[in-house]
């Protein structure tokens, strides 16, 4: 394992020198030096019993509120079924996988289950602000019967590096609207606006792979909020017999979505982005390309309502 150094870094986009957008978030830097789990407040998750928990829900209930110093929770290799919650008055926490795609963390909840809702779908809901999760999988292997939430961001400052989010409809929902979100090296996949919500997010060097003929994103931004979703060095892909999604539909009219020097597959569809059945939409609604490329970049028969740069 290696130290965690937090620190503030204001991430400039920039698209040419008539578009500039700036979004802050918190980066977690992983340090040079390397240490082992002992020397850190680590508390470590084993299915087998050789930690000091056997499930991720007791390590959560270990943390104290508004911890000023890191505390890690280890979770070792193993499939863990837990609905989980990381709640608003936890700081400071970072969950740490043993290996990406051997520890994973998978719920089944969805919206159909007894009229659950959308937001109560979640695997994971991350409310605390300063979080940190990584080399971990969080899973929503509920079947195709609506929407199924893995991810529920829902808290300022939070970092996911190296993870895999999986499911089906709604797979990541960020929020609120005023939080600023990031996520480094991930790999996302879903059906149908299996990106959504109102907050700054930022997806720097993401895999986002399209598992349906749907709509990638459903930005929800606010009016007064300057960036909501910034893809940059993405890579766009889909699954076998996907060959037509549009990039986002605006889930409120004045939904933000960039993307960036991203690569396309040729599943992205001639015109790009879908007005969610309102015309008034194209009025608002805050969609920009620039220099992205692959098969399905041309932006030649794009809407009229995106904003392309070279």
């Amino acid at each position: 394992m290696k130290n965690i150094v937090k620190v503030n870094v204001k991430v400039k986009v920039k698209v040419n020198v008539m578009v500039k957008v700036f979004i802050t978030v918190i980066v977690f830097v992983l340090a040079a030096t390397d240490m082992m789990a002992e020397q850190l407040d680590t508390i470590v998750v084993a299915r087998d019993g050789t930690g000091d928990c056997r499930n991720v829900a007791e390590a959560i209930n270990k943390c104290r509120a508004l911890m000023d110093a890191q505390r890690v929770i280890y979770i070792k290799k193993g499939v863990y079924k837990e609905k989980l919650v990381i709640p608003s008055h936890l700081t400071n926490i970072q969950l740490w996988g043993e290996d990406r795609d051997s520890t994973i963390i998978t719920f089944d909840d969805h919206a159909n289950i007894n009229n659950m809702g959308t937001f109560n779908t979640y695997t994971l809901k991350v409310s605390g602000r300063e979080i940190l999760i990584r080399d971990l999988t969080i899973e929503n292997n509920a079947p195709q019967l609506g929407q199924a939430v893995a991810l529920f961001a829902d808290g300022d400052g939070q970092y996911y590096y190296n993870c895999r989010f999986l499911g089906n409809q709604d797979t990541v929902y960020t929020g609120p609207g005023k939080a600023t979100q990031h996520f480094q090296d991930c790999i996302i996949e879903g059906t149908t606006d299996f990106i959504f919500g109102p907050a700054t997010a930022y997806f720097d060097n993401c895999t986002i792979i399209s598992k349906k003929n749907s709509y990638i994103t459903a930005a929800a931004t606010p009016k007064d909020v300057e960036v909501g979703y910034v893809f940059t060095n993405c890579y766009l892909k889909a699954a076998p017999g996907v060959t037509k999604c549009y990039l986002g539909r605006p889930w409120r009219p004045y939904a933000y979505t960039l993307f960036q020097d991203c690569w396309f597959g040729s599943h992205i569809c001639p015109e790009g982005w879908d007005n969610w059945r309102n015309p008034e939409n194209e009025k608002t609604a805050r969609y920009i390309e620039a220099r992205n490329y692959g098969p399905g970049a041309d932006t030649s028969k794009r809407v009229s309502w995106v904003k392309t740069y070279k």
